[in-house]
């Protein structure tokens, strides 16, 4: 299969590089960081994802500004300007309605787009996406990042592959030599070492946690139960503020799943169902879906009457003081229900528990 590679001009005045191949309904893939549209379509870590994308849909690909063959460029790197990039991507293509997939920080980009552009994109998908940048989580994260960044300046531009090996072990832990030697290439191609240090510096201050209720696609949202690079629990919460999310969580530690791993299989699975690129309902695993979008009702007779009045208040946005004032009880009997109520459901967070209810059809219930 062949792709056809354009160029398009911002009204900034950056060129960017979009590739388009496949035939059938359209995808459109944000770019994330590290994206090189010519090097990526023969690479061992890449190529099997576009070849099956482009099996099933006609295409669209980018290289986010600074990287691959868009313009090498370090100013205006904010998430204002990255949705408005692929609002110029999308208006180049020609494509109306369409599928939107997203890996990484493209997941930010494409709900911000999402909750913009209701009326042009189908389905979401995001893999291993996030809604806080790195410096707006925590102190641990924001220490790594700016260590990271720190690395990207001194080691990426050196002879020896040690610094880029780092971020390799992060992305892609489970490579093979191959793959691991060719993601080392990757960085080296992709962009200079100031531009990628000041792209990781500029995902600090993501954050679209108040437009995940605005994106009213049909979404789905996998991630790597082991992924170095973005924690799983990043992805529950994208899964638990977007409106009947579907989540599944893969046994990989790849931040990019790859072609000889089990999730990669999973992976085309779940989202070949969710397009509609199968036919019928593909048997679930349940040991790799974390909260599967069915209306079993009895998979809540593991819980009382009140523990799934509360799981419902819960879903519905109540936090302790306000469920304990609606039951007329004491805010630490609150607690002590939904620690049972973790335990029974096999949840370790509130997220996972608002997730596990809304895809019951358990939402602000009062019994």
């Amino acid at each position: 299969m062949d792709q056809t590679i354009r160029f398009v001009t911002t009204s900034d005045g950056v060129k960017l590089a979009y590739a388009v191949s496949g035939e059938g309904p359209p995808l459109v893939k944000t770019a994330n960081w590290m994206n090189h549209v010519e090097f990526d379509w023969q690479s061992p870590v890449f190529r099997h994802w576009f070849s099956t994308l482009s099996a099933h849909s006609h295409l669209h690909r980018y290289d986010a500004r600074g990287c691959g063959l868009s313009d090498w460029v370090d100013h205006d790197l904010s998430l204002e300007r990255q949705v408005a990039d692929l609002e110029t991507i999308v208006d180049a293509s020609g494509v109306d309605r369409f599928a939107l997939l997203a890996l990484s920080q493209g997941g930010a980009v494409s709900v911000e787009y999402a909750a913009r552009h209701p009326e042009r994109v189908s389905h979401l998908v995001i893999h291993g996406g996030y809604a806080q940048g790195w410096g707006k989580r925590d102190d641990a994260a924001a220490r790594s990042g700016r260590a990271l960044a720190e690395i990207i300046r001194v080691g990426w531009g050196a002879d020896t592959p040690a610094f880029r090996r780092l971020f390799t072990e992060l992305f892609i832990p489970g490579g093979t030599p191959e793959q691991l030697a060719w993601f080392d290439e990757l960085m080296r191609r992709t962009t200079r070492p100031e531009i990628a240090a000041r792209i990781v510096e500029s995902f600090a201050d993501i954050d679209v946690t108040q437009r995940l209720a605005q994106v009213r696609a049909p979404t789905l949202i996998t991630h790597s139960r082991g992924d170095a690079r973005i924690p799983l629990d990043q992805g529950r919460r994208l899964a638990a503020g977007i409106r009947s999310a579907r989540f599944v969580e893969l046994d990989s530690a790849n931040h990019v799943l790859l072609e000889h791993e089990p999730a990669w299989q999973r992976f085309q699975e779940v989202v070949g169902e969710f397009l509609g690129w199968t036919q019928g309902p593909l048997k679930r695993r349940a040991a790799d879906v974390l909260t599967p979008p069915v209306s079993r009702s009895e998979e809540l007779d593991v819980l009382t009457a009140r523990e799934r009045e509360i799981l419902g208040l819960v879903a519905g946005g109540a936090n302790n003081q306000a469920i304990a004032d609606q039951l007329f009880i004491s805010e630490k009997t609150v607690r002590n229900h939904l620690t049972a109520i973790f335990e029974k459901i096999g949840v370790s967070s509130r997220s996972q528990a608002i997730v596990y209810a809304r895809d019951r059809g358990v939402t602000g219930l009062r019994h």
